[in-house]
């Protein structure tokens, strides 16, 4: 319990006190006013029905120890009744030659009241207050002179009793609060804070995860959000523990791969000597096909590390580049597939032309894959690629299209995310996340373009180096 008083749920507490008083203090106000002018009313009605008794027996002379004995019991020093235009001294011990204050009770405003009680309090006690008011139910108005001790008194004693009662109604206040919000507000949050502690200490445990309360309240809904987000947490830490695990076991597979592939290279540079004449049309198709090959695996620790070559630009023909993925798809005349490529010959690129490659023969052999896979329901639907770019200034847009059956929803939600957006069973979602990674490091841009009918489209948009001022102005 100490503890909670010193939390969150204390301070609550504390100020429900606090704040209980202030309103106590506020009702308090017009509430001593109230008290000190009944408490004077009284005083006239008692005074105005021993004075009528007093003014009956007239004619006749009014002892003077009846006199005393009624002042006496009013706690008045003299008492006047006005009826009828006229005004008749009653009872009097000693006309006093002046008074410290004059009250009207039927002209009296409610902040003059209220500043007139709280001086009592503060600064009362030794006045002489001259006091006018009417009877109930009677025209006569009555006037007594009277000392301000006893109201001094009467007033304390009754703001001693409010303060008593509004500390009491205060701490019952506080705790029913301090209960019903520590039940409903700082036990759920406890809990999320508790589940966080120990999520922190062992992210990758299930049982760690916050199992969320029902409720529509902003609690629940934070449970439920924490919830969410742990468990995605737990999912992201999982899937950078796999990355690490199969960067680990790449590694190990790329160090034999290139031993392999270097020996492929050396046989392969052999080709080139034979006669051959279909051997020497494919042979340097093959000796780039391998020199390309080791180039990956030289790469492959690198982006293991997120951090792929930079680009090596140059300017060349697109054209080129696309007849060699053309042929590195060595697409099978007889599957039905058609592959179109409209790119221009007059068409440059300023680019890493082996990344740019990896580029177009990831999105392209993905597109093939899914023609492959996907039997139309119309027969005479083409199932075909077509590449096509053009330049805008200074801006090359390049279009990868297939009449393919398109992405899926959960694909196209994890697009570029490596093991999340493939759009095949089996896939690993590595090829667009790689040309992701490879066009932005060009400073361009890659995106899924919507198309009104089937397939998928993709936009790869290459833009050319900056030109250094100085260089411009030499070449100008």
């Amino acid at each position: 319990m100490p503890r909670r008083i010193r939390g969150l749920s204390g301070k609550l507490l504390w100020l429900t006190v606090i704040f209980v008083m202030i309103a106590e203090v506020l009702i308090f106000l017009p509430s001593v006013a109230n008290m000190r002018e009944r408490w004077l009313q009284d005083r006239l009605n008692t005074a105005g029905a021993a004075a009528i008794v007093i003014d009956g027996l007239q004619p006749l002379e009014i002892p003077r120890e009846v006199q005393d004995a009624t002042l006496q019991s009013t706690g008045t020093k003299a008492i006047v009744l006005r009826a009828d235009g006229t005004s008749q001294l009653v009872a009097v011990t000693e006309m006093p030659s002046e008074v410290d204050q004059a009250i009207d009770l039927g002209n009296y405003g409610v902040f003059e009241s209220i500043a007139d009680a709280l001086y009592v309090l503060a600064f009362g006690g030794d006045r002489l207050l001259r006091v006018i008011g009417e009877l109930p139910n009677d025209d006569t108005t009555v006037e007594i002179v009277m000392p301000e001790t006893d109201l001094r008194s009467a007033m304390l004693q009754f703001a001693h009793n409010v303060l008593i009662l509004s500390l009491m109604i205060s701490l019952f206040t506080a705790l029913l609060i301090f209960l019903a919000i520590n039940r409903m507000m700082i036990a759920p949050i406890r809990r999320l804070t508790m589940s966080m502690q120990a999520f922190a200490e062992n992210p990758a445990d299930p049982s760690r995860i916050l199992i969320p309360r029902d409720g529509g309240d902003e609690v629940a809904v934070a449970s439920r959000h924490l919830a969410r987000m742990q468990d995605e947490l737990q999912k992201t830490l999982k899937q950078q523990k796999n990355l690490a695990d199969l960067g680990l076991a790449v590694s190990k597979i790329n160090h034999d791969m290139r031993n392999i592939l270097a020996s492929a290279q050396l046989m392969s540079d052999r080709l080139v000597d034979v006669d051959d004449p279909l051997v020497k049309s494919f042979a340097p198709k093959l000796v780039r096909t391998i020199d390309r090959a080791v180039g990956y695996t030289t790469e492959v620790l690198a982006y293991g590390q997120t951090a792929e070559a930079e680009p090596k630009r140059r300017l060349f023909r697109l054209s080129d580049l696309c007849s060699e993925v053309r042929e590195l798809l060595a697409i099978d005349p007889d599957s039905g597939i058609e592959f179109i490529d409209a790119i221009g010959a007059d068409i440059e690129v300023d680019a890493d032309s082996e990344q740019l490659f990896r580029v177009i023969h990831n999105i392209c052999r993905n597109a093939h894959q899914a023609l492959a896979a996907h039997v139309p329901d119309d027969p005479n639907q083409m199932r075909r690629i077509t590449l096509t770019a053009h330049r805008i200034g200074t801006v090359v847009s390049i279009t990868i299209d297939d009449t393919g059956p398109g992405m899926p929803q959960k694909a196209r939600e994890n697009l570029f995310t490596a093991f999340r957006g493939s759009a095949r069973s089996g896939g690993t979602g590595l090829g667009l996340a790689i040309a992701r990674e490879l066009v932005l490091a060009h400073g361009g841009t890659i995106a899924l373009v919507e198309k009104p009918g089937p397939g998928t489209m993709f936009r790869v948009e290459i833009p050319d180096r900056p030109v250094d001022l100085k260089d411009w102005r030499a070449r100008a």
